[in-house]
């Protein structure tokens, strides 16, 4: 049984990932902000926890220290959209900084510590492979960490420190309920963290899931960028949910 550390723990596929890592008998390291929920998951057999916001670069420092583990999943991070008439330099910092630069703070303080047979793994998204409408924020950042798994698995190689990336579709989360348009093929996130399970014990350096959304999305990553970008205008184009009163 391996020890896994899972930033991002207390909500969404990170919550049910952990959850599922203990009930399978490893030993969990479940990470986040949410100091209740953090509790609830500290009553979890096999379940410790550890908290600490991965934006603030000393505090992720300091929590990370003295922390041993065979496998680190990467998942924290936000997602907020893009108002074409209101566009807000900020929010494209606080994702980029939960996303991008949390992501980094957890690597510089687990490099030091690591070795040969640990595994990195970075949580990116379908969503950096296509022009989707309003998710210059979300997808750029994304893509970003995609770039920069790829780049740490060359530079890791040599210790022989395993890096991976698992990259969803969409999930049913607090996260994704909020979203206003239609997500096709949408999981949940307990079946999100079978597939994350599974694939973190794999030797695939990606990892893309769902198996069928996921192959439609990078089928059509492989078309000409001029039809690409007639296929994402007519998503823009798709009537928004409409949610009911409370």
């Amino acid at each position: 049984m391996a020890t896994i550390l899972i930033t991002g723990a207390t909500s969404g596929i990170g919550e049910a990932l952990a959850s599922l890592c203990a009930k399978a008998g490893h030993t969990v390291i479940a990470c986040g902000r949410n100091e209740q929920k953090l509790a609830e998951l500290a009553q979890i057999e096999n379940i410790s926890t550890c908290r600490f916001d991965v934006t603030d670069e000393e505090a992720t420092k300091a929590a990370l220290a003295n922390i041993k583990c065979d496998m680190a999943v990467l998942n924290a991070g936000t997602c907020e959209y893009v108002e074409i008439n209101d566009v807000e330099p900020d929010m494209f910092k606080r994702v980029f900084d939960a996303n991008v630069f949390g992501v980094i703070n957890v690597v510089s303080a687990l490099i030091p510590v690591l070795k040969r047979g640990n595994k990195i793994v970075f949580v990116d998204s379908l969503a950096r492979l296509l022009p989707f409408p309003k998710s210059q924020a979300y997808g750029a950042s994304k893509a970003a960490l995609n770039y920069i798994a790829k780049s740490f698995e060359v530079d890791l190689a040599h210790k022989g420190i395993q890096v991976q990336t698992l990259t969803p579709g969409f999930v049913k989360t607090p996260l994704t309920d909020k979203n206003d348009f239609p997500m096709p093929m949408v999981i949940s996130a307990e079946a999100a963290a079978k597939y994350m399970l599974k694939g973190i014990f794999s030797s695939r350096s990606n990892v893309y899931f769902p198996r069928r959304f996921s192959f439609i999305v990078r089928l059509l990553n492989f078309l000409p960028e001029g039809l690409q970008k007639r296929i994402c205008i007519k998503m823009r184009q798709q009537p928004k949910i409409k949610r009911e009163n409370a």
